[in-house]
């Protein structure tokens, strides 16, 4: 199983974050990743600045020959064309997809393997459970349910 994060606070080509993020699966389909699966669409706050816009999110499960680095390479390539401008951490975006998990592999990258900081991030969590509700962190084997118990911050995830 290969899970991808979307995510977006800024408009892009495409229009506001929900239709970037619809097309940018359109995107990655055209690149020939197959998308199997796509969770609901998540709003979440800004962080760290709650100040600026409201995050869409929403979780994919998809399948490609392509191994992890060339797959992160493709993500790149369609946050770019959807104007992607890589400035300081954290800052808004109009585009941005996270490989989160290749198959249960754990390598240190590049890309890191399993993506260092999913479990510690409601907003992938949450979607994360609709399209694999079965799955478990690679190194630590937890459990989706024991990873948002951890968090706390399920309840600030709006299904929208």
């Amino acid at each position: 199983m290969i899970l991808i994060a979307l995510g977006a606070n800024l408009p892009s080509k495409a229009g506001p974050p929900r239709a970037t993020l619809e097309a940018a699966l359109k995107a990655l389909m055209a690149k020939g990743v197959r998308i199997e699966s796509v969770s609901a669409f998540y709003e979440t706050e800004a962080w760290p600045n709650p100040a600026d816009p409201t995050f869409v999110n929403a979780v994919a499960r998809v399948a490609t020959e392509l191994p992890p680095r060339e797959l992160m390479a493709v993500l790149h390539e369609v946050e770019t064309s959807f104007g992607r401008k890589r400035s300081e951490k954290n800052a808004p975006r109009t585009l941005d997809l996270d490989l989160i998990d290749y198959q249960g592999r754990i390598e240190d990258g590049p890309p890191t393997l399993p993506h260092p900081r999913a479990s510690a991030r409601a907003f992938v969590l949450v979607p994360l459970k609709d399209v694999a509700p079965d799955w478990r962190h690679p190194v630590t084997g937890q459990t989706l349910e024991t990873a948002l118990a951890k968090l706390g911050g399920a309840a600030r995830v709006r299904r929208i």
